[in-house]
């Protein structure tokens, strides 16, 4: 690219000079030698002309090609300047846009493994305590049956909850969310987590109002609570209570243990990505557990640290009919 650049300066210089040194032939003898000096000078200082153009322009090309090439090999750098130059400007910003959407796309991609493994975790536990729980019972059909229904239940509940991982689409809306009894779900997550609790020696007990009614997805509340209750069981101690009630606004469930609770550097980022009371500890569930609640218009809060009790609000009427439409022009 420089080397043609080069001749093709080199080659319009010697025609300039032609151009001026044919009539020069023709001219007076005392004047020839002034206008060979001059053509010489034209000469040098052309080629001069021609070596900076060649570097000024063959420079940004080249850094530009080295940038493709980063992006195709999964190194999503920015160039970090521009040129002067539209088209080269125009490629820069091409690449630099690119290399944004990979990095995106990359920490998008790195975000959904973490957070399938995650929520796939607790359906796939309780699938499996109910599958030994067969094993146990196999001399008892009654039992067999029973505990049979019960994984074959987890099993559904795990399909969906791939379904969602799969459709982020579905996880970001709360198009899906309708008026929608909570006890059902609730009874659910007693079934599903009791052989942990027994085997543990704790207990896991529901009160408060039964019959309440909100705008949900049955799928997204059964994994906020299946969250809570699984860090009541992993973190806290003694009976896990789950407590229903309501108020003007919002139908709430409340899951409260006898545990030492969150550490009080903890409470104001509980809720955060990576925060967790425990070493070993993934600090994905609360984070997780806070936006699927509010993809249905709800929220979830830590009401105490200790002992510790997190909450639910999930809202008694779609959230769009919260916001009157304006009304403009005479009362």
């Amino acid at each position: 690219m420089r080397r043609r650049i080069l001749l093709t300066t080199l080659a319009i210089a010697v025609a300039a000079v032609l151009v001026v040194g044919v009539p020069a032939a023709v001219a007076e003898a005392n004047f020839r030698a002034v206008i060979i000096g001059l053509c010489a000078v034209a000469i040098v200082a052309a080629a001069v002309a021609a070596v900076v153009q060649s570097r000024a322009l063959t420079r940004p090309v080249a850094e530009l090609a080295e940038a493709a090439d980063r992006l195709r090999s999964g190194d999503p750098r920015p160039i970090g300047r521009r040129y002067g130059m539209a088209e080269l400007d125009q490629v820069a910003d091409g690449l630099d846009s690119s290399g944004r959407r990979v990095t995106s796309l990359l920490a998008a991609e790195r975000e959904l493994a973490v957070d399938a493994s995650h929520q796939l975790r607790t359906p796939l536990t309780a699938l499996s305590m109910r599958l030994e729980e067969v094993i146990a019972a196999a001399d008892d059909p009654d039992a067999v049956r029973e505990e049979g229904g019960a994984a074959l239940a987890q099993a559904e509940r795990l399909a969906d909850v791939v379904n969602q991982l799969l459709d982020p689409a579905r996880r970001a809306t709360s198009g899906t969310a309708s008026l929608t009894g909570i006890d059902e779900i609730i009874d659910q997550q007693v079934v599903e987590w009791e052989p942990a609790f027994r085997r543990a020696g704790r207990k896991l007990v529901v009160t408060g109002e039964r019959g309440l009614r909100a705008h949900l997805t049955p799928g997204g509340l059964a994994q906020v609570l299946a969250t809570l209750v699984d860090n009541a069981l992993m973190h806290g101690r003694g009976t896990v209570e789950i407590r229903t009630s309501q108020n003007t606004k919002s139908a709430v469930i409340e899951v409260e243990d006898q545990g030492r609770g969150v550490p009080p550097e903890l409470v104001s980022r509980i809720f955060e990505r990576s925060v967790s009371g425990r070493p070993e500890g993934t600090g994905l569930g609360l984070s997780l557990a806070r936006t699927m609640a509010a993809a249905d218009g709800g929220r979830v809060v830590l009401v105490r640290p200790r002992p510790p009790v997190f909450a639910v609000f999930l809202p008694r009427r779609p959230p769009a009919s919260r916001a009157q439409p304006v009304r403009s022009g005479p009362a």
